[in-house]
């Protein structure tokens, strides 16, 4: 992680970047005012578990974050909130006015727990971004990735037993065999691995 800190001059960020046809910066948001699924992902800065403080911080950022969704997404489908970082896999066709709302929350929140924490000027969000969802099978490989992402960072064993996630609605709703079923056919595989590198 954070590899670009043991990286050369000539082995810049951006030329390393560009050798690979990426943004030289972070992904691009496009601001289509069309109805779209996407997989929205923000961490704490240096992925530093600012969020898991305590427990019911925790549960006031998933609050916020659901609160924002509910007012411009047409559908979540998923969401996970972890110690230093969160995923919200959602429908919207105002994502323009979501990343502005993300962004409120991001600073107010910033603001909030630096006071709590007596750390005035610490950076607490890295970046905010969005991947839509380029056909079903990447928003059920999605679905699996959000619901699995505690269990893949070693917090619980089980989805259902993290408590900051849609995971245990999502078992109860659709039952145990139909979610194994979607697990096998949409599996997650190198799903999101080294997204946090660059």
């Amino acid at each position: 992680m954070y590899e670009w800190r043991r990286m050369t001059a000539e082995q810049s960020v951006l030329k390393l970047r560009q050798s690979q046809r990426r943004p030289w910066h972070s992904p691009p948001h496009l601001d289509l005012e069309v109805e779209l699924q996407y997989l929205v992902t923000a961490a704490c800065y240096e992925h530093e578990e600012i969020i898991g403080k305590s427990s019911d911080r925790m549960t006031e950022c998933e609050n916020e974050l659901l609160k924002v969704m509910h007012e411009l997404c047409s559908e979540t489908y998923a969401w996970c909130v972890l110690p230093n970082h969160y995923h919200l896999l959602l429908k919207t066709e105002h994502m323009k006015a979501l990343r502005n709302a993300l962004a409120l929350f991001h600073g107010c929140s910033s603001h909030r727990w630096n006071g709590e924490d007596t750390a005035r000027g610490r950076k607490v969000w890295f970046n905010c971004f969005e991947r839509p969802m380029k056909s079903e099978r990447h928003l059920w490989a999605s679905l699996n990735y959000v619901h699995h992402n505690p269990v893949h960072h070693g917090y619980v064993e089980h989805w259902q037993d993290w408590p900051w996630s849609s995971a245990a609605d999502f078992l109860r709703e659709i039952g145990r065999e139909k979610a194994e079923a979607i697990w096998r056919k949409y599996p997650i595989l190198e799903y999101g691995k080294k997204w946090d590198v660059y």
